[in-house]
């Protein structure tokens, strides 16, 4: 290899490592503006949070200290003291504990059962009666409100009960469409093998279906779990003595305190509410990110 070849081969080299350099510069663009992204959306996410976690052990007085101190310089516990002594604080999450473990299981027992009916199940009417069922998600629960207390007052006798914020709850038409989807996703040759090997359709639901869309099953219990847990205008409306109260009516209770220029109570108060839904979105989001991605293929 003479003098020249050697000239061109480096030359060549260095043109290569020169376009792999400019080629991995938009990457780390991307990359550089996806975290600057990621980071100011979960500061927009978190910052909230944070400030009411600290205000809730801040004393009165600086309660609305501007600029806000994010960590409190004497953290005053009194503030959960509080809760518990102007409210029924356990009472009433015991009351949202039972509302709403109720009401998860009663949407997955009824979405299950009819999201599998319209996913695999013909009978006459089928398509008609789910569009039916789709709409009404459109209808909002203050179009219905009047009705609805009617009912459960006059007719059923379960005003001022906590049954009478389980039993409206049970169908749900968002969880029987998601549920249904997940169905769809289901190949029909597992439900064929075991038709073969002799299951009866209860057979083929719970032991097939249920176990296969247990992703969908998880990402509907989380969802109504901190839905329910955190309802107010239900409860608001069907509820009267504070000994029935839920959470948040409790917490709409210790709203008072603001009047004297403190609002560390409330935020002790919504602190504590929140622990449960931490809890269980903490436990459920391996379950409820695999249910999003699998959401997102095609049938």
């Amino acid at each position: 290899m003479n003098q020249s070849d050697i000239s061109f081969y480096g030359a060549t080299t260095s043109q290569q490592r020169s376009s792999r350099r400019i080629g991995h510069m938009p990457n780390l663009l991307t990359r550089g503006i996806t975290l600057a992204i990621l980071l100011g959306g979960s500061f927009v996410v978190l910052a909230p949070v944070a400030w009411v976690v600290a205000t809730s052990l801040r004393q009165p007085m600086e309660s609305f200290h501007v600029p806000p101190q994010w960590i409190p310089l004497q953290p005053d516990w009194s503030n959960y003291r509080e809760v518990f002594r102007q409210i029924p604080f356990w009472h009433q999450f015991l009351n949202s504990v039972s509302v709403t473990v109720n009401i998860v299981v009663g949407q997955l027992i009824t979405a299950s059962l009819a999201g599998y009916a319209f996913a695999r199940l013909e009978f006459p009417g089928k398509t008609v009666l789910f569009w039916l069922v789709m709409m009404t998600m459109m209808v909002p629960i203050q179009a219905t409100i009047i009705p609805l207390y009617t009912l459960i007052s006059k007719y059923l006798g379960l005003a001022d009960t906590l049954s009478s914020l389980v039993l409206p709850a049970l169908p749900t038409a968002f969880g029987t469409f998601l549920l249904r989807q997940y169905f769809l996703m289901i190949p029909v040759e597992y439900e064929e093998a075991a038709v073969l090997d002799g299951a009866n359709p209860w057979q083929v639901f719970a032991q097939i279906y249920l176990p296969l869309a247990s992703s969908g099953l998880a990402v509907l219990g989380v969802l109504t779990f901190n839905f329910h847990w955190n309802e107010f205008f239900r409860p608001l409306i069907f509820l009267v003595t504070k000994e029935k109260f839920t959470v948040p009516l409790g917490l709409f209770d210790l709203q008072g305190y603001m009047m004297t220029g403190s609002i560390s109570i409330v935020l002790a108060g919504i602190v504590l509410s929140m622990i449960p839904t931490v809890v269980v979105y903490t436990f459920g989001q391996k379950y409820l990110v695999e249910g999003i991605m699998m959401g997102g293929i095609k049938v």
